[in-house]
């Protein structure tokens, strides 16, 4: 833990404080978007901290506001004024646990270092560790103490998972599997592969939390953007962005990235993209959500067995044609509980083809091999390195079994009836053709000529432009009843417009694109020229009921079905050590059975180089490596280009906005 703040971080990023009340607005940096710490003044009226804005300025030379043209050497400190105003903000301890202080923000260092009970236990506890007491010599703990700190910052109603060290700790390590760049592989120069290290590895830790929103107007929108669903490779319905000054801002329980399980006891990951959006707006003064929330990496260690008394025993052989196949299986350790744990089952993929395995199982043994207080690196070595037959000893609790695959339209409300990548179970006997996504064949062109008045409006509001944050196209926002377009009828809400009387309109910015509608709307006639997107799954009917309360725009899922020379491609880069995983997780590629899918960015962990950066984000679409295309790769293609960029990698990535709810 930092001795400044309390709290872990990574040691180049500024410190973490938990501010006692909401902190005004002007005190806030617009990049973290947390309270400013070192805050710099820019020569055009903007304060950031300095750290953020000096990473910032590393790839660019712009504000990050306003976009002038700016140099860190330009950039001051703020005034002594704006310095004390922040130091004087009041935090609280991080140790809750045993010290429930409240103090100026420049006073917690000094506190910690020589009043705090918690920060006290930490350091002897961490003494301890380093120079362990010989057995039989240990003084007896005072009662009532335990000899284990409490660490900081746990949330609370939420069981924590440890996936160990592999970014995902997606069997098989190692190999081409869905999941994140692994840490504990490195290769030499030569190209020959280390052994893993297993002593010197950190533990991913995840946690399941129930969180209570309360709304004062039921109606509220919540304030947030979700991605995935089972009709995309994401599977998962995944947290992508949380609007300032919403409901969830408010709140401040839920961050990007966060998966969320369950909407009003409902189990949600099972269901389409529509369907989610629909539970997530469906009005109500009190909502319950169950999200899966990655923490980072920690050094937990898990505690002694003591499985329950009411579970049986599963025997289960997964056959692999060759060594390197992965079965599609990601791993995680739980805290309160010793052994591994099945988190999911990569839809596709071999474990959800056979079908006999669960979430939440635990693993016993693999081959034989005893894993009751094993680690999920540990089995994945033995997968590894078996030529075929992989055979689970698995315990489970009685009852639990995989369900039918889910019809639009309905949900499941057992968390372990499917899989949670791709949300559909791994039978197809009642719908073969699955609904997954696929580019092909989801949109239409359309030619609208109509004859006009020349004082006669067109009656519709767009949204959209290349100057807009996600680089989108001019899409339709509605069709009002007094223009010439509503009489026609063609031109519909969510219409992506390409052009006007000949005016090509994809390339321009929101202005320029008004302009255009505006000046060719005068003349008699109007050719417009548009695409209409093509829904892959029938509309939920509930959904545009519930967007008359919301500032309406696409859905995500939308966005997907658009051809690719409408996509707005950017350059990400990212850095990172030796020892360092990317730390993103990735779903998509060709499979026999689906063909071209997406690469899509499904974890971003925190703590890792893909977090500090900012730009990644939950759903956004690899196009290319380092420009090499990604189109027409497999995963076991792309995870290995990945894991050959040491130091450095440059993702082309398209991001669309996630669906508001």
């Amino acid at each position: 833990l930092c001795c400044e703040c309390g709290q872990a971080h990574p040691l180049l990023d500024n410190h973490l404080y938990n501010f006692q009340d909401e902190v005004d607005d002007e005190l806030i940096c617009h990049i973290c978007l947390q309270p400013l710490l070192q805050p710099m003044d820019t020569p055009c009226g903007h304060t950031y901290c300095f750290k953020c804005l000096e990473n910032f300025m590393q790839e660019y030379s712009f504000c990050p506001m306003d976009r002038k043209k700016l140099s860190f050497l330009q950039c001051h400190k703020s005034s002594l004024l704006v310095r004390n105003l922040l130091d004087k903000l009041i935090v609280l301890c991080p140790f809750k646990a045993e010290c429930q202080q409240t103090m100026q923000r420049c006073e917690l260092e000094a506190h910690l270092q020589n009043r705090c009970p918690g920060f006290k236990k930490y350091k002897s506890e961490l003494q301890r560790k380093k120079n362990p007491i010989p057995k039989g010599k240990e003084d007896p703990p005072a009662k009532g103490e335990t000899n284990t700190p409490k660490d900081p910052e746990v949330p609370s109603g939420g069981s924590s998972l440890v996936a160990e060290s592999s970014g995902a700790a997606v069997v098989s390590l190692g190999t081409a599997e869905p999941g994140l760049v692994n840490p504990a592989f490195e290769e030499t120069e030569e190209g020959e592969r280390l052994v893993q290290r297993w002593n010197c590895r950190t533990s991913l830790v995840a946690e399941t939390t129930t969180i209570e929103i309360h709304r004062e107007d039921p109606e509220e929108e919540l304030g947030m953007r979700i991605v995935g669903g089972k009709d995309t490779p994401l599977g998962n319905i995944v947290v992508q962005e949380v609007l300032r000054d919403s409901v969830i801002a408010a709140d401040g329980r839920i961050a990007p990235g966060d998966h969320i399980l369950e909407v009003n006891g409902v189990n949600i990951s099972s269901v389409t993209h529509c369907q989610a959006v629909s539970f997530l707006r469906h009005p109500g003064p009190v909502l319950h959500l169950m999200v899966l929330q990655e923490k980072g990496f920690s050094n937990k260690t898990a505690q002694q067995d003591s499985p329950g008394t009411h579970r049986e025993v599963i025997h289960v052989t997964l056959v692999k044609r060759d060594r390197s196949e992965p079965l599609g299986i990601k791993l995680i350790r739980k805290t309160d509980e010793a052994g591994i744990f099945i988190l999911d089952l990569l839809e596709g993929g071999l474990a959800a083809k056979n079908g006999k395995l669960s979430r939440n199982d635990r693993v016993l043994s693999i081959n034989g091999q005893d894993l009751r207080q094993g680690t999920p690196e540990a089995a994945a070595q033995i997968i590894q390195t078996t030529e075929s037959r992989v055979n689970f000893v698995i315990l489970r609790q009685p009852g639990v079994q995989l369900g039918e695959p889910v019809e639009d339209g309905s949900t499941s409300n057992s968390s372990s009836s499917s899989s949670s990548n791709g949300g559909s179970p791994v039978h197809h006997r009642r719908r073969p053709e699955q609904n997954h996504y696929r580019r092909k064949s989801s949109y239409q062109k359309k030619t609208v000529a109509i004859k006009k008045e020349p004082k006669e409006s067109l009656g519709i509001t767009i949204g959209g432009g290349r100057d807009n944050k996600n680089k989108l196209p001019i899409y339709v926002t509605s069709v009002q009843p007094i223009g010439c377009l509503f009489r026609d009828g063609r031109i519909k809400r969510g219409d992506v417009l390409l052009s006007i009387n000949g005016i090509d309109l994809t390339h321009l910015n929101y202005y320029e694109a008004v302009s255009a509608l505006k000046s060719n709307a005068a003349s008699h006639s109007v050719t417009l020229k548009a695409l209409e997107i093509l829904s892959l799954n029938s509309p939920e009917p509930s959904l545009d009921i519930r967007e008359q309360g919301f500032s309406w725009s696409p859905l995500w899922i939308t966005w997907l079905g658009l051809p690719s020379y409408l996509h707005f491609c950017q350059d990400i880069v990212l850095s990172k050590g030796n020892l360092e995983s990317w730390g993103f997780s990735i779903v998509g590629g060709f499979e026999e059975s689906k063909g071209n899918q997406p690469f899509f960015i499904k974890t971003i962990v925190p703590g890792t180089p893909a977090f500090r950066d900012r730009k990644l984000k939950c759903g956004d679409e690899i196009v290319a490596v380092n420009g090499v295309p990604a189109i027409g790769m497999s995963n076991s293609e792309l995870i290995p280009m990945l894991k050959e960029q040491r130091n450095k990698v440059t993702l082309t990535v398209v991001s669309w906005p996630g669906s508001l709810v």
